[in-house]
This record gives C-alpha cells, sequence and structure tokens, in this order.
C-alpha cells in the first residue's frame, strides 16, 4: 500500500472521531488526534493537560500579539507546533489518520491525502451527547454549540477556507444517515477505491 493520509472533520456529535477510529483499524494506520498532544507534551516538556487545555482553541486577541513574527500566544504556538507535526509526517511518507487540526487545508498539497467532513442531523448528535457524556437535551444542545463555535473560530482563523464548507473537503457525509458502521463502511469503499484498490 502507498501512503495514504485520511483527514477528518468533524461536527461535535456526529461520531467523527470513532470513524476517525475505526477507520485507522480497518487500515491499519496510526491515527492522531489525542495522541498529538501526549507528543507535543514530551517534546516541549508542558503537561498533557495544559496543552488539552488550549488544543483546537483560536487564541484570545485581546492578550496575544506578534513580536518579530513570533506569537506570544500559547494557542498558536500549540497549533503550530500539530501542524508542523503533520506536515512532518506526511513529508516523511507515513500512513495515518488525523483528527481535525485544519489538516484537509494543511495538508492539501499530498496526493494521498483523502479529506472527510462528518457531520449530522441535530437531533441525532443531540441523543449522542446525552449518552456519551449523560447530559439533559438543553445542555447537550448547548454543549454541540459550544463545541462547534470553538471549532468554527480556530479553524477559520488558521485557515482561508470556512470550516464544513463542502469544497474544501473530498467528501461530507452526514452519518445520521446510514449510521457510524454504515458510514464507516462507505467511507472505507471510497478510499480504497481512491487508493486503486479492488474491494
Amino acid at each position: 500500500m502507498g501512503q495514504i493520509i485520511i483527514s477528518v472533520g468533524r461536527e461535535f456529535g456526529s461520531g467523527g472521531r470513532v470513524i476517525a477510529e475505526t477507520l485507522a483499524k480497518r487500515f491499519n494506520i496510526p491515527i492522531y488526534d489525542r495522541h498529538l498532544i501526549t507528543e507535543i507534551a514530551e517534546k516541549t516538556g508542558l503537561a498533557p493537560e495544559e496543552i488539552e487545555k488550549y488544543n483546537e482553541n483560536p487564541k484570545h486577541r485581546l492578550f496575544s500579539r506578534s513580536v518579530r513574527g513570533y506569537s506570544n500566544s500559547i494557542e498558536d504556538n500549540i497549533a503550530e507546533m500539530q501542524f508542523d507535526f503533520i506536515e512532518e509526517k506526511a513529508k516523511s511518507g507515513e500512513s495515518f489518520v488525523v483528527v481535525g487540526r485544519c489538516s484537509e487545508t494543511k495538508l492539501k498539497k499530498y496526493p494521498s491525502l483523502v479529506s472527510l467532513f462528518i457531520l449530522g442531523d441535530m437531533d441525532e448528535k443531540i441523543k449522542r451527547v446525552m449518552k456519551v457524556y449523560e447530559l439533559s437535551e438543553d445542555k447537550a444542545k448547548a454543549f454541540i454549540d459550544k463545541k462547534d463555535r470553538k471549532r468554527k473560530r480556530y479553524h477559520n482563523y488558521h485557515c482561508s477556507g470556512h470550516w464544513g464548507d463542502s469544497r474544501l473537503y473530498d467528501l461530507s457525509i452526514n452519518s445520521s444517515r446510514l449510521g457510524i458502521d454504515g458510514t464507516v463502511d462507505m467511507l472505507e469503499k471510497y478510499i480504497r477505491a481512491r487508493m486503486g484498490e479492488q474491494g
């Protein structure tokens, strides 16, 4: 198998992370998501919890500025470290799945990139978040809105394209239609077709 990079953007509650993890298993390749935080913690000596706090966060414009091209924003620096990390992996020829991190834009020069965006119907997302996080319906909806606003701000701050805009991705799919397993099956077929594999 030649190199394959699977980028997964996702709405909160759409099952995007589970889909990414399952695809990584099916193709027997590593996944970079929370694992990125561990790698960067090791490189920087920062505690993983510290990095998690700033992970996929847009910076506070009020408290940050650039000095000689360098940002004093922890959010910016952690984002740049993550972009550099996935770029190094891509350049080395490694195959992997990456969740978020503007990867559909940051890695688009690589012909082996397959970029996916997972969305879902709000009622299905609410059900899923209620179950996973043990929240009431109202709290689940508010949590989804908050998480998606954060992802959107982070993405649109670091990229010229708009988060969730189907033109940025090879494929946008509503996981509520086929369910998680059916969505994974369909995406696996698409990725194999892109790789030129039969099956």
